[in-house]
């Protein structure tokens, strides 16, 4: 069966984590004659990078940062042999482990015909101060707060911030909300064109390259940074992290103002602590705008 053999395919570099099976969609063509539909398979884009196969398998390299794919094997020193590549693969391992919370934005004005105008709530404002209290009683040296360069993430970002007294933040437009991926299954209510796609799906992953990946070699302690952004891009970073089905990002619900905890230890080894965190608001507190 030409068809379920092209999906096991695609399901097999899924279950791997490489982006680039995103990009490998399969359509159905007119069926032939006693047989399956012909399938179509669309070549990736060049920033996808390789499919990785193995279905089921955990992908040690999914961040480009495993130390044996960073050494040399063929420069081995005669004298010193498997001794000198142990201890240059030791040079590229990563010692600390880097705790990530992605935070979405507070409630906004969503009727607002222009971007600048999508100002918080008087409720969004109030999440804020929440989620702020909340991050600042978990007593962590936060390191740094990257946020989305959208009004609703800039202003969530203020308030917050005045809980974390000299944390530095950073704006960037990698983490702007948009269309990571083409979601399975399709809904009814939001069904952006192709075209949004192929522009936001390449740089929600550019930000996932950019900032989620284990810690460099020359970071000796844990790091604990705060991302700022949105509701898309944070359900995508989850599933390339945990290297879930990326089309399924829809498939998950982020609260207004909540707390999405993903830690990725030195090994590269990626777990999620805690997804779409609102309990430490009250109920009538809660939206999902």
């Amino acid at each position: 069966m030409a068809f379920r053999q092209a999906l096991q395919l695609a399901a097999c570099g899924l279950a791997g984590g490489s982006a680039a099976v995103l990009f490998s969609a399969v359509a159905v063509g007119k069926p032939r004659a006693g047989g399956d539909a012909e399938p179509r398979v669309v070549e990736p884009p060049a920033w996808a990078g390789a499919v990785h196969p193995g279905p089921g398998v955990w992908n040690p390299n999914w961040d480009r940062r495993e130390p044996l794919s960073l050494v040399n094997l063929r420069k081995r020193n005669a004298c010193s042999g498997d001794e000198d590549v142990a201890s240059r693969i030791d040079n590229y391992k990563a010692k600390a482990t880097r705790h990530i919370f992605l935070i979405r934005h507070s409630q906004y004005h969503t009727d607002a015909p222009r971007e600048k105008d999508r100002t918080l709530t008087p409720l969004g404002r109030e999440q804020a101060e929440l989620t702020g209290l909340r991050l600042a009683s978990l007593g962590l040296k936060f390191n740094k707060i990257v946020h989305s360069s959208m009004t609703r993430a800039v202003e969530t970002t203020d308030i917050i911030s005045k809980h974390l007294p000299g944390v530095c933040t950073v704006s960037t437009d990698l983490l702007r909300e948009g269309a990571p991926i083409e979601p399975d299954p399709p809904v009814s209510h939001w069904k952006p064109e192709a075209v949004q796609y192929y522009e936001d799906g390449a740089r929600i992953e550019a930000a996932f390259r950019n900032y989620i990946h284990r810690a460099d070699v020359k970071q000796q302690e844990d790091s604990y940074e705060i991302f700022i952004c949105h509701a898309n891009v944070i359900r995508y970073i989850v599933c390339r992290a945990l290297q879930f089905p990326p089309e399924g990002w829809l498939r998950l619900s982020l609260n207004n103002g909540s707390i999405t905890h993903l830690v990725v230890r030195p090994d590269g080894c990626v777990a999620l602590r805690a997804l779409g965190d609102t309990g430490f608001m009250p109920p009538d507190k809660i939206s999902r705008s």
